[in-house]
């Protein structure tokens, strides 16, 4: 399925809209929703989650697990989640590629927030079914403003890992936490002095393999947090070597690898 980013205009709209709101509005959804979805039913289900706070102390930082229960599902077998936030000028925020190795999946991170939004994992079957979980979350001012860095100091910085797993459980799958040093800027925020647009930087795919097999690959978007964080689960039924390979926007790629003794 082709996805794509809405168009600058839209991103002033949605931004200009998302400063007006007080709370999260409902009319949004079915516009993003023929924008991303369109003619194609999405059936609302328990299976998959959102958590996350009520209110979240930054917009730049708003904490999230996503889950899909796999054993509730009753065989509905879940292959790609997007997730949405409907009040973010680029409503997309990232989708991940699942594979069997997961053990279902469940995923903390942090996602930035422009306005107080509904936030949507929406899953997608290979025969193009599509399901979805949500919640109301408040935030703001996640995606523009200005900013004011050093930049030989962002680019020497952009890129360094820190990965490791917990596997001392053997009757449990292991957890995976990585997280990469990146600005993950937008291209919506303005620099302080010129108060020009900043271009946008960022990290824009991680795929993660053990033993050589592929495990997941996640399209980020800038609806992810600087820095960005993922803490997930998966099958280490032997002992290996977990791997993941970021690249970003300009194209310069990172890697990392963990052994696993399981």
């Amino acid at each position: 399925m082709k996805m794509f980013y809405t168009s600058f205009a839209m991103m002033s709209l949605f931004l200009a809209m998302g400063q007006a709101q007080a709370e999260a509005d409902v009319k949004l959804w079915p516009v993003v929703k023929e924008a991303f979805f369109p003619k194609r039913d999405i059936q609302e289900v328990d299976f998959l989650k959102v958590d996350g706070p009520k209110r979240a102390e930054s917009g730049a930082q708003v904490p999230v697990t996503f889950t899909y229960d796999k054993a509730a599902a009753n065989g509905v077998v879940i292959k790609k989640l997007y997730v949405i936030v409907d009040a973010n000028p680029i409503q997309l925020a990232s989708t991940y590629h699942l594979t069997d190795k997961l053990a279902g999946f469940q995923m903390s991170t942090r996602i930035r927030q422009e306005s107080d939004s509904f936030i949507r994992l929406i899953g997608e079957t290979a025969d193009g079914k599509l399901y979805m979980g949500k919640r109301e979350i408040r935030a703001a001012g996640g995606c523009g403003g200005t900013v004011d860095n050093n930049e030989s100091e962002i680019r020497a910085a952009a890129g360094k890992i820190k990965f490791n797993v917990d596997a001392s459980n053997p009757a449990a799958p292991a957890t995976a936490t990585f997280n990469i040093r990146h600005v993950m800027r937008t291209g919506l925020q303005r620099d302080l002095v010129s108060q020009g647009y900043v271009p946008a930087f960022y990290i824009n795919k991680t795929t993660f393999s053990y033993n050589g097999e592929p495990l997941m690959t996640v399209d980020v978007g800038v609806g992810t947090s600087e820095d960005p964080y993922m803490k997930f689960n998966f099958i280490a039924d032997k002992p290996g070597k977990l791997e993941v390979v970021a690249t970003d926007n300009e194209g310069k790629e990172f890697s990392q690898s963990v052994n696993v003794n399981s």
